[in-house]
């Protein structure tokens, strides 16, 4: 593990649904104890067992035996020495004897010693469940000690378990205290709880597990934390239901990983749980920090082992870490997510046509990927208004770089959709704006691009006076990320229907236009289109006809500035953590000193050009990561990038000591 890595607020949490023997508390805690150590190999600093493991849920009577209660109390004492030699933190559940009363309760073991119990507070009465008959709830409780040889511990139902260093804070609730009504699990999350454990023993139905996954999945966004479940394996009696050891984690309504139900051996699932993305989305939810919580908490303070995962599985490594966060990776689920994103663009734009009267819009199409998706989000707004498509104005506006290919593209691909075309080459207007500002035409600096992107504004919004129309927008979120448009050029419209997609997705909605909007030859065309090298096309091309200008080379892989986006704004991530997370979704492709490259890139073009974002047309949101000013990011056009440059010059100083 890289030791610059160590601060970047992941935990590596353990579910276990051990293998089990009803009553056998010898067996079954050598299960446990085989399980711990396992989970101490992967690099886990939290371990979770399903609800009264030490015995099994099943035993019915026999929970009220001495002898039972005599051998759980043993064991729960070796466990906690375990715990001290591992240096491992676990919570494990049982049955305990508290001043006359039997409580369905978690353990909660670490640096040697029992910390802190909590007992059940929802007991279950419906159907196959009939915990009210042995054991007492916990609801009203007031907090009580245990003896424990020489210590006592807290056992109540509001104890927090708190490692400021580790910067977690996690709570208990046990099994069916999830399934009511009003879970503990919100009050601990708002009195400063991140992570949730629920030892559990759910027995299964038809259709249960699928309910089990969107409760725990929801819970946890619900109460923006992690939400560790382990559920009682079939290892429990079979008398009259059947146990699985569905066991999940899941943060922030994603779940992380799931467990194989019905095996008899033990499983052991592992994640590694973003405190600092939990930490960040809270501070960015005014719901959260509005909300109060009524009743008083008692902490207990823990001292969580650092680890550092293994070779195979570095710390942060066990979780969704997709490359491309914007766009999903399950083709059922990208098609849904175009869809949806499709419409809400349309939806968008039809709202202006209807509130402005406006039957005539005005969009330059260049045979480019952004062009070409906000014509066929134009084309679909149309139809959805019954609108004639003629009042599509699509010129085309060939310049001193624009290629056969994009030229050719565009125009069939107007014609097809029924559109209108209109082609006006800018080569003489630029050539005469050279002459009156005194500019050489062969210096292909910065003035020869910009003025060729607002002599094509000027006249698109010429032709909107012209028509008694508007005109429509076509950059993309990544661009207005990179500020990688012309300041009152391309940069301006009237309505910009692709303000949130970034450039990573837009490829994958023209080719899902192509297949489920659009057919035949308009398909081909959109293909063609997707396939297409990203170029400005404001360098003159080659002697062969071909556009060497590729918009990658200079201002770097759109898939790595759309990853720093999505982690920087999205999750509020350091340097440090965006490097580290990149160089998991890149790995093979992209090296460290690629990443460091482009990452300080972002960043000062991020901060540099804010002042262009700040003075965006109006365009619908389509995602969670949006940089509208007047919607999801205000930022001031002046602020400084200094402190975010300082930690990467750091990180590289780091990584050039550790080389040498």
């Amino acid at each position: 593990m890289k030791p610059y890595y160590f601060a970047q607020g992941f935990l590596r949490v353990a579910i276990v649904a051990p293998e089990l023997r009803v009553a056998d508390v010898g067996f079954n805690i050598s299960q446990i104890r085989s399980a711990l150590l396992t989970a101490v190999g992967q690099g886990a600093s939290l371990t979770l067992f399903p609800e009264l493991c030490l015995t099994g849920y099943s035993c019915g009577d026999l929970f009220t035996q001495s002898l039972l209660q005599v051998r759980v109390r043993e064991a729960l004492l070796e466990l906690a020495r375990i715990t001290g030699q591992r240096k491992i933190h676990l919570v494990v559940g049982l049955p305990m004897a508290v001043h006359g009363r039997l409580y369905n309760c978690a353990a909660v073991l670490g640096a040697g010693r029992v910390l802190g119990m909590v007992p059940k507070q929802y007991l279950p009465t419906t159907g196959e469940y009939y915990e009210e008959r042995w054991f007492t709830s916990g609801v009203g409780l007031s907090p009580m000690e245990v003896n424990f040889d020489d210590y006592t511990v807290p056992f109540a139902t509001n104890l927090l378990f708190k490692d400021d260093k580790a910067g977690c804070t996690f709570g208990i609730e046990i099994c069916e205290d999830l399934w009511a009504v009003n879970p503990p699990s919100g009050e601990l999350c708002l009195a400063g709880a991140n992570l949730i454990l629920n030892p559990s023993a759910s027995n299964e139905l038809i259709g249960k597990a699928t309910y089990r996954r969107e409760l725990v999945r929801q819970q946890s966004a619900r109460c923006l934390a992690a939400y560790a479940y382990a559920s009682a394996g079939p290892g429990e009696s079979s008398t009259d239901v059947v146990f699985s050891g569905h066991s999940l984690i899941a943060e922030n309504g994603v779940l992380l990983v799931e467990s194989e139900r019905f095996k008899f051996d033990t499983q052991i699932s592992c994640a590694d749980i973003d405190l600092g993305r939990l930490q960040h989305e809270r501070l960015c939810n005014s719901s959260f920090s509005a909300a109060t919580y009524a009743r008083a908490i008692q902490s207990v303070t823990v001292s969580l082992s650092h680890r550092s995962g293994n070779k195979q599985q570095p710390l942060g490594a066990l979780r969704p870490n997709p490359a491309l966060p914007f766009v999903p990776s399950d083709p059922a689920i990208r098609a849904e997510t175009c869809r949806e994103i499709f419409s809400i663009q349309s939806t968008g734009l039809a709202k202006r046509l209807k509130h402005t009267g406006a039957k005539t819009v005005v969009l330059g199409i260049s045979g480019g990927l952004d062009s070409t998706l906000a014509l066929l989000v134009t084309v679909h707004a149309f139809d959805l208004l019954g609108l004639d498509r003629k009042g599509i104005l699509a010129p085309t506006l060939p310049g001193f770089g624009t290629t056969k290919r994009t030229r050719s593209n565009a125009e069939k691909l107007v014609n097809q959709l029924g559109c209108t075309l209109r082609i006006i080459p800018i080569h003489d207007a630029v050539n005469q704006h050279f002459i009156d500002i005194g500019h050489d035409e062969n210096v292909h600096d910065v003035t020869y691009e910009n003025s060729q992107a607002r002599e094509r504004t000027q006249i698109l919004m010429d032709l909107a006076n012209q028509v008694g129309g508007f005109v429509v927008g076509t950059g993309d979120l990544s661009e207005a990320a990179l500020g990688w448009c012309t300041f009152n050029g391309d940069h301006m419209s009237m309505y910009h229907v692709n303000a949130s997609v970034p450039k990573t997705l837009v490829r994958y909605l023209i080719d899902w236009c192509a297949e489920a909007e659009f057919s035949g030859a308009s398909a081909q065309i959109l293909h063609d289109i997707a396939d297409t090298p990203i170029s400005p096309e404001l360098l003159p091309i080659n002697t062969d006809g071909r556009q060497d200008q590729q918009t990658e080379d200079v201002v770097g892989p759109y898939e790595l500035h759309d990853f720093f986006l999505y982690h920087c704004v999205r999750h509020g991530a350091p340097p440090a953590k965006i490097v580290f997370l990149a160089e998991q979704a890149f790995e093979g492709k992209y090296n460290q000193g690629t990443i460091l490259k482009w990452l300080e890139v972002f960043l000062c073009r991020f901060f540099a050009q804010q002042f262009k974002r700040s003075a965006f047309p109006d365009g619908p949101k389509v995602g969670s990561v949006s940089l509208s000013p007047r919607g999801d990011w205000r930022m001031p056009s002046d602020a400084s990038a200094a402190a975010w440059l300082e930690d990467l010059a750091a990180l590289k100083q780091a990584l050039g000591l550790r080389r040498h």
